[in-house]
């Protein structure tokens, strides 16, 4: 059966709001649909998604489709000639106003943002290059050995590869996290905020499935998914615990390393989640901060001595990034040094003890990262 992608992608859109993300009402539509092609669920999504990366632009079209059609053209006009939309422009449509207070704003990022978002696989470890062949479309990132960028528009949930457990679709900067905690094969590491484990299944395989790793969150649902995707990987050297980020920890295990990829406002994925843009407001910038503080505070002490702490969000506030580290080194000077963290886009030297990586930089998302190593007694 033939669907009408624009149909589908205003109910979408129709669904969507503040308390619906586009993301979630997606999803909620496409699997009411049960014989979509692939091709044309994939044209869905762009095309919702498109219409929040356009949103101000639209503001005088009225209706749903006419908006949708405008955005389309804006984007094809945009993705052909960058300077089809002026500079001056783009400031005053493509983030909302509050930003600039809360961030640097330049010009290379606001491209960034209006740019088609790229879609990046994590190999297992050495075997990038034989997947990239596989897989066709793929391309192994110069700078990260199992980065792949996937060019294609086959269904990768569905390929025999993924069922086996040969690859994650995980961001480029995410992978960077990884990178720079570089766990060791036996030590013993904590994920703190693990979510549904992207950055968990990544700390084992440089493990290489030895030591012990934990792996928290607050929402039980997402370490039941974090269960299904350590079996496809098979990852056995994890274990799981519900941990709320107060002051009560869920073990009173000492390890090499912590890393706290806290909760964040998310600006940095504003090019792959258009929609946040326009829900994200500066009281949970500052919220979101206040909480970050909170979970470094109360990890601290789990970290043994010379043991490293890595501190991750994929935003790009002030708030939630250098005020942070501030917060933290004022508070814990005595027992914690930054940490000089590897520059990937250098070879591998280290760099300072924090990074900002700007979605033009890699292609991927936006993200801060800050490391410490505790003192030795």
């Amino acid at each position: 059966m033939i669907h009408d992608v624009q149909a589908v992608a205003a109910e979408v859109i129709r669904k969507t709001g503040k308390d619906k993300p586009a993301d979630a009402a997606l999803r909620e539509v496409l699997k009411q649909i049960k014989d979509l092609a692939p091709f044309d669920a994939t044209e869905i999504a762009k095309t919702v998604f498109l219409y929040y990366r356009w949103h101000v632009w639209l503001r005088e079209e009225r209706g749903v489709e006419n908006k949708m059609r405008l955005a389309i053209r804006l984007n094809q006009r945009f993705q052909a000639n960058n300077a089809s939309v002026p500079l001056a422009e783009l400031r005053e449509k493509a983030v909302p106003a509050w930003t600039a207070e809360e961030m640097e704003v330049t010009d290379e990022w606001l491209l960034s943002l209006q740019r088609e978002p790229k879609l990046w696989l994590r190999a297992k470890r050495g075997t990038a290059e034989s997947l990239a062949k596989t897989l066709f479309a793929a391309d192994v990132s110069p700078l990260l050995p199992e980065a792949i960028l996937y060019r294609g528009e086959e269904d990768l949930f569905k390929t025999p590869e993924f069922h086996a457990g040969e690859f994650e679709i995980q961001d480029i900067a995410s992978q960077v996290v990884g990178l720079v905690c570089a766990p060791q094969p036996g030590e013993t590491w904590w994920d703190t905020c693990a979510g549904e484990g992207g950055k968990t299944l990544h700390l084992s395989d440089l493990m290489q499935n030895k030591g012990m790793l934990w792996a928290s969150d607050r929402a039980e649902w997402r370490l039941t998914k974090l269960k299904r995707r350590a079996g496809r990987a098979k990852v056995f050297n994890y274990r799981s615990a519900h941990w709320d980020g107060g002051a009560k920890l869920p073990t009173k295990t000492k390890f090499d390393g912590v890393l706290v990829d806290a909760p964040c406002s998310g600006i940095g994925t504003w090019q792959r989640n258009p929609q946040a843009r326009w829900t994200t407001e500066p009281n949970d910038v500052r919220e979101l901060s206040e909480i970050q503080k909170k979970l470094l505070t109360h990890v601290a002490p789990s970290v043994k001595p010379g043991g490293k702490l890595i501190f991750s969000v994929c935003t790009l506030t002030r708030a939630e990034t250098t005020e942070v580290v501030e917060d933290f080194n004022s508070k814990f000077a005595a027992e914690f040094e930054p940490m000089e963290l590897t520059n990937i886009s250098s070879g591998g030297q280290p760099t300072a003890a924090t990074k900002f990586i700007w979605p033009q930089d890699l292609n991927g998302n936006g993200m801060f990262i800050a490391g410490w190593r505790r003192k030795k007694v």
